[in-house]
């Protein structure tokens, strides 16, 4: 399983429009033209951020996007969902029908798996944490969130 441009893309220009957002709207050319993304591919991302309510918009001279809550509240997982990215690692879309309309492949449960993790580690993952982790270390990396923390101790190996 990856996750593609479209969830990348989607994820960076979020960080970037909440790092610049607040006193005004932050304009898509601008996101564009700093992150390095084609501007009508970041106008499908929006449009499905705002149908999805973690963005909004003004119209006309000085418009553009700002968050719809603030970013505290915005799980990355949220952004990655609202953009149609799949987190999905069966082959099957987590309906357990890879062979045929009663059989699972024998490892369905360890896909499954792996879906759950992923996404509760983008569940745990603020835009606010993103916006943060860049001011401090002056790039976009990822909290460090481990997970082995969100194993069960009993089933991570020593």
């Amino acid at each position: 399983m990856r996750l593609t441009t479209k969830g990348r893309f989607a994820v960076t220009a979020m960080v970037d429009l909440a790092m610049r957002g607040g006193k005004a709207p932050v304009t898509l050319a601008s996101i564009s033209e700093r992150q390095k993304i084609s501007l009508s591919y970041l106008e499908q991302l929006f449009g499905k951020l705002r149908r999805n309510k973690i963005v909004e918009s003004v119209r006309g001279p000085g418009g553009g996007y700002y968050l719809a809550r603030p970013g505290s509240k915005i799980s990355i997982a949220e952004i990655v969902i609202a953009v149609d990215e799949p987190l999905d690692a069966t082959k099957c879309g987590g309906k357990g029908n890879c062979h045929g309309e009663q059989h699972p492949c024998i490892t369905h449960d360890l896909w499954m798996g792996l879906n759950e993790s992923i996404l509760n580690y983008l569940q745990a993952i603020t835009l606010q944490q993103l916006v943060d982790d860049s001011h401090n270390k002056r790039n976009l990396k990822a909290p460090a969130i481990s997970l082995k923390k969100m194993l069960k101790p009993e089933s991570v190996p020593a």
